[in-house]
Order: C-alpha cells, then structure tokens, then sequence
C-alpha cells in the first residue's frame, strides 16, 4: 500500500445560483487536479446558500445511491471520472425520494464516477443561545444515522459534517473501523469558528493519531450567514499541514 497521497481541500464562493456553483466546484476540481491531487473534497452545502430557506429549494431526489437527474451529483460524477479520482462532494441538500425529508448529506465518487457511499450529517445544531438567537437545523432537517467510511488504495477515510466534528465519540468509531483520515466538509459560523474550527480538528487528529481535514466555503458577507471559511489539514501530531 502506498504512503502518501494529495489531498485538495477546495474553498468555495457559493453563490445563490445553483449552476454557477456547480461550475465553480467542476473549476475548482479541475485546478486541484492539476496540481497533482488524487482525493479532492468540495465544502459543506457547496451548490445552495447555507440557510434554512434554501435547503427545500436547492434540494436533490436521490434514491438509495442512484443519483437520477441530480444536477449536482452528475457533475461530480463526470469530473470523478474525468479525472481517476476519488470525490468527497461536501454536502448537498438531499431530498429522499421514499419519504421526501431532507438531509445533509455528503455523495463520495471513485475513480470511476461510480457512488462509493453517502454520508448523512448526523449531529443537527439546535442551539438557542440568550441575545444571540435561537437556529434549529432539526426543523428543517433529519438527521442520519449511518458511517461512511470507503477504501482508497492508501488507506480508509471517514466522514462527517460540520457539527459532527465537535463530537469525539464518532471520531472514535470511525478509528475502530481502521481510518487514516477523517474529512469533514463544514461551514462553521464566523463566531463558533473563530473559537473552536482549528482546536477541534487538530484535537480530533492528537485524540485518534489519524490526519483530519476541515472543507468550508469561502466567507461571504453579502450572505446572511458567515463561514468562517479556513479550510486546513492537520496531521496526526496536530501539526497544520496546509
């Protein structure tokens, strides 16, 4: 098995348009390629502005690991195999096709634009917070409540999704099933990020000795919600690899 491998963590503008977003990821893929990455993985909520308004809207039908007519997903497909590489597609809003809810889920692609897995957040943050507001993702969305961890000729990866990066437990689950990395797609608001992003995934890598990567979307300020944006990879010491 080989020992290291390029990894592209890919910073998004999102954008209220969904085919302008897809352009942009299909953009960004390509550029990370180029500079010799194998596993690429896109931000949370990459093709939808992140509010509770949108999510209904720029939702995709998916059954089971079919993806359909889903706009977004075949594009990730195509540039998968485009490329021979291995696709985290961040998050999209996914509307089950059986029962309709709806859900944050991360597709992953081989080499060959075939679905390896999905991946629905698990943790949805309901927070009500004196003079600060209240947000309940749970109102909006259903939770998952399933791993994901897939092959790579490296080594495995695990997944989860923003808030599930602040619970240690599922990373201890995903080190049972033998991970070397966790990617975790989030779009952490301006505040909670600035505190926590960069000390939990650096904590997450110490606590299980695996590399761990953090995908957000660019910040925008015309956006009614902030990311706090800083994408980074740490590696089993801690240390800031990029």
């Amino acid at each position: 098995m080989s020992r290291s491998f390029v990894f592209a963590a890919c910073q998004l503008e999102i954008t209220s348009s969904k085919t302008e977003n897809i352009k942009r990821a299909k953009e960004s893929i390509d550029r990370a390629v180029a500079q010799g990455a194998q596993v690429v993985s896109l931000p949370e909520c990459w093709n939808a502005p992140y509010a509770p308004s949108a999510f209904a809207v720029y939702a995709e039908t998916v059954s089971e690991l079919t993806i359909g007519e889903a706009p977004s997903l075949i594009a990730l497909s195509e540039k998968a195999r485009e490329h021979g590489i291995f696709l985290i597609g961040g998050s999209i809003p996914e509307r089950d096709k059986k029962d309709g809810k709806l859900y944050n889920t991360c597709f992953v692609f081989d080499p060959q634009g075939k679905v390896l897995g999905k991946y629905r957040k698990v943790h949805l943050v309901d927070i009500s917070i004196p003079g600060r507001g209240l947000f309940l993702e749970s109102e909006y969305l259903s939770a998952g409540n399933e791993l994901l961890a897939f092959d790579t000729p490296w080594g495995k990866i695990g997944l989860g999704i923003c808030y599930d990066l602040r619970f240690p437990e599922l990373a201890r689950l995903y080190q049972q099933l033998g991970v070397i990395m966790m990617v975790y797609p989030g779009a952490f608001t301006f505040r909670n990020g600035k505190a926590h992003w960069k000390l939990h995934l650096r904590t997450r890598a110490v606590d299980y000795q695996i590399f761990v990567a953090g995908v957000a979307p660019a910040l925008d300020v015309t956006f009614s919600y902030h990311s706090w944006a800083h994408s980074l990879i740490a590696g089993p010491c801690g240390t800031v690899l990029a």
